[in-house]
């Protein structure tokens, strides 16, 4: 009986859109692990083998979509399933400058989160109005090359344009036209170990390619900032120099990738779970950042692009701390 008290449970009868909403956030964090399960199951059956083998020869040394833009379908961008997925939290957009398409852009996404949902909804869909609120920008969302060896899963993910962090990639994409643009999640998966409800500790000091990429490209820098990406999971006590965070920290040296131990509510409880909280995510897309481009920025011009950059991020926080982090522990704090 205790442990039934303790637990929430999701009211029976919600509006239809509450359900579809949190079934599109359910598929989007099971669509990996339902892909390799559908790929194994297919692989089962040797009567599919002589579609399987052509199409995993094309993902392992053909197919260099990944690193050239992947295939973005506009169809699939503004399909209602990412209003129900963007509607979940909601997401949100504030845009505070014109960015004019006749430029290129390195978006940088702050903060990294558990997952990044808020970049997922900002940047590899139009959920949130990207394409209204910047006409003629060609956006693409950059994640580790790793991902698109999971197959079905990595043509979804280059079906909203979504491509491999590598360098080769984020150089084709910026030398693909005017209005190219990209985003990284800069913080990557150190800043994840951070994600803690309240916080926003940032992994940025260190950060310098995403700056050398943008000046050789002469591409100018956007800072961008989600309050509320925090606040969507609570993450295991993980403090610098604990047990937890060595053993994540070293997984994370020999994997390419670390494991937060995060929860969230259930499907039908509000309690536990590995779903996301209902918490709005508003995602704040600053001035851009000129760079002069150059061939071989030196320190120095990396060192002064990076002031200008962290400068316009910190003001982003002040102006919307008090509207959009009244929960916060503690200021913005960059750690590394």
């Amino acid at each position: 009986m205790p442990l039934l008290l303790w637990f929430r449970f999701a009211p029976i009868h919600i509006p239809a859109t509450r359900r579809l909403q949190t079934f599109a956030v359910m598929f989007w964090t099971v669509f990996p692990a339902v892909c390799l399960f559908l790929f194994f199951f297919c692989l089962s059956k040797p009567v599919l083998w002589p579609i399987l083998i052509p199409y995993l020869i094309w993902v392992f040394f053909i197919d260099d979509a990944p690193n050239s833009g992947g295939r973005p379908k506009d169809w699939i961008r503004k399909n209602k399933y990412f209003e129900f997925f963007g509607g979940y939290f909601p997401v949100s957009l504030i845009k505070e400058a014109d960015l004019p398409a006749d430029r290129n852009y390195v978006f940088g996404y702050h903060p990294h989160g558990i997952i990044g949902i808020g970049a997922v909804a900002n940047f590899a869909s139009d959920a949130t109005g990207f394409s209204t609120a910047f006409p003629g920008l060609k956006p693409h969302l950059l994640t580790l090359s790793s991902n698109f060896y999971v197959p079905f899963f990595r043509d979804i993910l280059m079906s909203v344009g979504i491509c491999s962090v590598s360098y080769k990639s984020c150089k084709r994409i910026l030398n693909s036209g005017k209005g190219s643009s990209l985003t990284i999640v800069v913080g990557g998966a150190t800043e994840s170990l951070s994600a803690h409800p309240g916080t926003a500790d940032l992994t940025l000091r260190r950060r310098l390619g995403f700056i050398k990429l943008a000046i050789r490209e002469g591409a100018d820098l956007v800072p961008c900032f989600s309050f509320g990406e925090n606040d969507i999971f609570a993450q295991l006590s993980n403090e610098k120099g604990s047990q937890l965070h060595t053993i994540q920290k070293n997984f994370q040296r020999i994997f390419g990738f670390t494991l937060p131990l995060f929860h969230g509510r259930g499907i039908f409880n509000y309690t536990v779970g590995l779903m996301p909280y209902r918490h709005p995510i508003i995602t704040v897309i600053g001035r851009p950042v000129s760079v002069v481009q150059k061939a071989k920025p030196t320190i120095e011009d990396l060192r002064d692009v990076q002031g200008r950059y962290i400068e316009e991020l910190m003001r982003i926080w002040e102006e919307y701390k008090n509207l959009y982090s009244k929960n916060r522990i503690r200021e913005l704090n960059i750690v590394d």
